[in-house]
């Protein structure tokens, strides 16, 4: 693994020698936090040094008072989502300290600004957050931790200009010769790839590739290309060629890049699924894997699959979480599980939590879209799991274009889509039926020759005959 300085010198002068002062005095802190930024952005975790959680402990025990320390170990924590201060007394207590250490010390403006990017991120101040990882951004552009938390806050926030934006002013400055500057476009791409400009993301994920062929967000924006643009043929190819890179993160698009031409589900998917996706989802716990299951799973129903019992390999992972409600996207997710083993208990536990923590939001950005998103959104599903899909339609016609808002990709959120149409195709309503047709007639004008609007399209003009 290249780390993002050259380990032969003294980590703490090559930082500073960057630009990008670390207020302490220990080279081994600075070694194991950049060790931990070089994992994060380049989604590993290298075992010969312990992993990003082994390099954590090893930077905080080299020096306890290292705020940029405390910054990225807690900032790893709340920005995958998994947990949040109110939910976590121990992650509540890491913050206190780390806000503690940094009114005590002579910090760096940078610094500061980072300690307070993170407490806006923790408290739900999401957007602020944003503004202050881009404020540290503008002075320093190849900060690659503001870098990182900004792409992620604004990816949940469904801001994907944003997400683009914020990479694309500070692109320049990552010259060659910065270490990790390759990755840099991988993840410019994405925001390229999410704002429709095909090619020119295709372009730079080819570059950033062929500099190193595991660089997950260039091959992630890849593999969102040819789903987008239905290119299965090509979409199988690359997937096939670069498995062993994307089996570890990229599972989002199996579901969708597996459907074959002839309208039926590939074994292909149904072999990933038994031995990739529920093993991983299994071994690592990750927030990431319940969504990448949850999502693939539901979208297999809605066409007709029979997935027997395998959303028992999630269901124990995502009941863990029906009550944290860190980000709407999860919470939805988090319900497909519940819905498809049946768990009405705990489903009405999921809403209603959401509901009490929606009459308070304060400035928490997540909980404040809860009653005019989030929980109809939630409520569509479950209105749909009851046959009942007139209401279904009811409740996600009208906030379709909102939608952006709860975060995640483009091709993520095409399940609510497909939700939306396969509701009105069941519907009785003539109205509804011709709602349907309508949003397949739209769906077919943005994604030519897909396979699964071809099968929709069919359904509807079966619907349209027996009508």
């Amino acid at each position: 693994m290249r780390l993002l300085y050259n380990l032969c010198v003294k980590l703490c002068t090559a930082w500073q020698d960057a630009g990008l002062v670390l207020s302490t005095t220990s080279n081994e802190a600075c070694k194991m936090f950049d060790a931990t930024l070089t994992q994060y952005v380049t989604w590993t975790n290298d075992k010969s040094l312990g992993g990003i959680e082994g390099c954590l402990s090893k930077l905080l025990a080299a020096d306890p008072t290292f705020t940029m320390g405390h910054v990225i170990a807690n900032g790893l924590v709340l920005i995958g989502t998994g947990t949040s201060v109110r939910l976590d007394k121990k992650l509540d207590s890491a913050m206190k300290k780390m806000m503690a250490l940094s009114e005590s010390q002579p910090l760096t403006e940078r610094e500061k600004l980072h300690v307070s990017a993170l407490d806006m991120f923790a408290s739900g101040r999401l957007p602020k957050a944003c503004n202050v990882w881009d404020q540290i951004l503008r002075d320093h552009p190849t900060d690659m931790l503001a870098l990182k938390f900004a792409q992620a806050t604004y990816f949940y926030m469904g801001c994907q200009t944003q997400m683009r934006d914020s990479v694309a002013r500070v692109y320049p400055y990552w010259t060659p010769d910065i270490p990790l500057s390759s990755y840099v476009k991988g993840i410019y791409s994405f925001g390229l790839m999410e704002t429709n400009y095909f090619d020119r993301a295709e372009k730079l994920a080819s570059e950033a590739l062929a500099i190193n062929q595991s660089d997950a967000w260039a091959v992630h924006t890849i593999a969102h290309i040819n789903e987008m643009k239905a290119d299965l043929k090509n979409g199988l190819t690359f997937m096939k060629q670069t498995e062993n890179n994307w089996k570890i993160f990229n599972f989002c698009l199996l579901c969708a890049i597996y459907f074959n031409s002839e309208g039926t589900v590939s074994k292909k998917c149904t072999l990933h699924l038994e031995q990739k996706i529920a093993p991983a989802c299994l071994s690592n716990g990750s927030m990431l894997a319940v969504l990448d299951n949850s999502s693939m799973l539901y979208r297999l129903q809605l066409e007709g699959v029979k997935v027997g019992d395998r959303w028992n390999e999630v269901i124990p992972l995502a009941k863990k979480h029906t009550k944290d409600h860190v980000w709407l996207f999860n919470d939805v997710h988090i319900l497909m599980s519940l819905l498809g083993v049946k768990d009405h208990k705990t489903t009405n536990e999921l809403l209603t939590t959401l509901q009490e923590l929606a009459k308070a939001p304060g400035e928490d950005h997540e909980l404040s879209l809860a009653p005019k998103l989030g929980l109809p959104l939630c409520q569509a599903l479950v209105e749909f799991d009851n046959g009942n899909y007139d209401k279904t339609v009811e409740l996600l016609y009208p906030v379709r274009y909102e939608l952006l808002q709860i975060g995640g990709s483009n091709a993520q959120r095409d399940v609510f889509s497909q939700l939306l149409i396969h509701a009105a195709l069941n519907c009785k309503s003539k109205a509804y039926q011709k709602l349907a047709r309508c949003l397949l007639t739209e769906r077919d004008g943005l994604r030519p020759n897909s396979p699964l609007t071809e099968r929709l399209i069919q359904k509807a003009s079966a619907v349209h005959v027996m009508g």
